[in-house]
């Protein structure tokens, strides 16, 4: 027998099946993150294995192979604290954590954060509607002022028809308390809750939101004006988060896609 081919049958070995599966996988897994420009987690990539790919795999096996990868972590920053002036009118927290809404258009939550560029800041309020978690208006201003919450809100009311029986929550921020935003709600025959002071938990929603638009987005990129800021927070919540975002409380559904759901089984 060649001497060669006697090394060859007693050293070479095959590929053992889990290290090829483990790497096709691992394919599919940078395949996910470059669709969603490295913003998912385990477990959300554990799920779109599982629907687009028929792969059912463990937590664990997810956390490791990634790792393998080299896949870069995003720290996340807390979000910034607003000071609020105490109002004299009523400020009830009628909401009461009551998160979880059964349709469109009973309850909306607000909030306003800053966003920075070089060295000056942008603000941008946006709406949320609690049964699906769909960030229905938002808006980017130089000022965090009344105007800049009235004029998301009657973007907001329009885009949705002009719902009647609406809830709207924020926390006790001056934009939220002034008379004029209070009188435009009025108007609009809207109910106003606010949360209680110091709980930021009241709004949890709204204050989630900003964390995830920071930590995939805005703390990932530099901003050399306000158009590109703009830019990447329209393409964020528009073309990212109410499209393509699985969101846990939904099921791992989009907003969209659960919005959808809901009229589709409305209307049959």
């Amino acid at each position: 027998m060649n001497r060669s081919t006697y090394y060859k049958h007693f050293f070479s070995k095959a590929t053992p099946p889990r290290i090829s599966e483990n790497q096709t996988i691992k394919s599919y897994i940078l395949q996910i993150c470059s669709e969603h420009d490295m913003r998912l987690g385990a477990y959300k990539i554990q799920y779109l294995l599982r629907c687009d790919y028929c792969i059912n795999i463990s937590i664990g096996r997810v956390y490791r192979l990634m790792n393998s990868l080299h896949l870069p972590r995003i720290p996340t920053r807390k979000p910034p604290k607003f000071k609020y002036i105490q109002s004299l009118l009523d400020m009830n927290n009628v909401l009461k954590q009551d998160f979880h809404q059964s349709a469109p258009n009973l309850v909306w939550c607000s909030d306003i954060t800053y966003l920075r560029v070089q060295n000056r800041f942008y603000y941008l309020c946006v709406i949320i509607d609690l049964f699906s978690r769909k960030v229905i208006a938002h808006k980017l201003a130089a000022k965090a002022d009344a105007r800049l919450v009235i004029d998301t809100f009657l973007d907001a009311f329009a885009k949705r028809g002009y719902p009647q029986g609406l809830m709207f929550h924020s926390d006790r921020g001056v934009q939220y308390t002034s008379l004029a935003f209070r009188k435009v709600l009025d108007n609009c025959h809207i109910v106003q809750s606010f949360s209680k002071k110091g709980h930021p938990y009241d709004n949890a929603v709204a204050e989630c939101f900003f964390k995830y638009l920071k930590l995939e987005e805005t703390n990932r990129r530099f901003f050399k004006n306000f158009d590109e800021l703009y830019l990447s927070v329209f393409a964020y919540i528009d073309g990212y988060y109410n499209s393509k975002r699985p969101h846990s409380s939904l099921g791992l559904l989009t907003p969209n896609q659960f919005e959808q759901k809901f009229f589709s089984a409305y209307n049959n």
